[in-house]
């Protein structure tokens, strides 16, 4: 288990003993903390040939920042990007999610929206089938996206918890990458958000694994956390070389302290099917 409270503070001193970080990102916390917690002992290039990331400079909105994970080559059985780690350096909780992918994803490209704490470098860390580590990054102004008021009525939201939708690419062929839009109705509370009637703080509540299949063989699987904006929107692409069933399975979780995980309990597990037919 993460020890991820230490790793907060320690990010917090670090800020305050070094006047000299830059104001336009830095790499202490991934340097100090984040590069040993998740990838002790490997070797990682910095580059833009495996992946490239897609971020505003400056967020409209904190707590719905548009990311984009962009693969340079298409997935094959010879040559595939196996797992993509994305991290939000300042976030309190910095980890966002450790998504897989495989040759019958098509694609290695991922789009989703996500909560941004506070001035931050967001990183993207690809591993390709040979094992071998690289990363990108993009350095994004937003400030208390983890903490922002929910948007909905929550209760009515959670009357609706677990509604899937998917949308699929008009231009479906048989054989080829089709992109796939992936909608979730799940609050997605991070546990640092106040309830505007009571003025108590929301425990966490939030979608903690994914997997999409089509026709039983795997497409996308997901580890995620608190970053996630509310109302999960994920767009990825499949390879429907017949007629099937494209499914999305996922479950979520309640913790009493947004982060650690010490204290969680699992929640429901839900489904939903949809027909292809290309």
């Amino acid at each position: 288990m993460h020890k991820f409270i230490p790793l907060l503070c320690l990010s917090i001193a670090m800020a305050l003993l070094a006047p000299g970080v830059r104001a336009d990102g830095d790499d202490e916390t991934w340097n100090a903390v984040l590069k040993s917690q998740f990838f002790a002992g490997k070797t990682i290039d910095e580059n833009n040939a495996v992946i490239e990331l897609d971020a505003p400079y400056r967020a409209e909105d904190p707590a719905i920042v548009p990311v984009k994970v962009v693969s340079k080559f298409p997935q094959s059985k010879d040559k595939y990007i196996r797992k993509v780690w994305l991290f939000v350096d300042k976030n309190p909780f910095p980890f966002v999610g450790e998504f897989e992918f495989f040759p019958e994803s098509g694609k290695a490209d991922l789009a989703m929206r996500i909560r941004v704490n506070t001035y931050s470098n967001i990183r993207a860390i690809a591993e390709t089938n040979d094992g071998q580590l690289t990363m990108t990054k993009k350095f994004v102004k937003a400030s208390g996206g983890c903490s922002a008021p929910i948007g909905a009525d929550l209760d009515e939201a959670m009357k609706r918890l677990g509604r899937v939708k998917f949308r699929i690419d008009d231009a479906l062929q048989a054989g080829q990458p089709a992109q796939t839009q992936l909608m979730i109705s799940h609050p997605n509370l991070t546990g640092m958000q106040m309830d505007q009637m009571t003025r108590f703080i929301r425990k966490s509540h939030f979608i903690d694994q994914l997997k999409v299949t089509f026709n039983n063989k795997p497409v996308l699987n997901a580890k995620i956390d608190i970053a996630i904006s509310a109302d999960p929107n994920f767009r990825f692409y499949f390879v429907p070389d017949k007629a099937g069933e494209l499914k999305a399975e996922f479950s979520d979780i309640s913790c009493e302290s947004p982060t650690s995980r010490n204290v969680c309990s699992k929640g429901s597990g839900y489904s939903q099917s949809y027909a292809v037919n290309p």
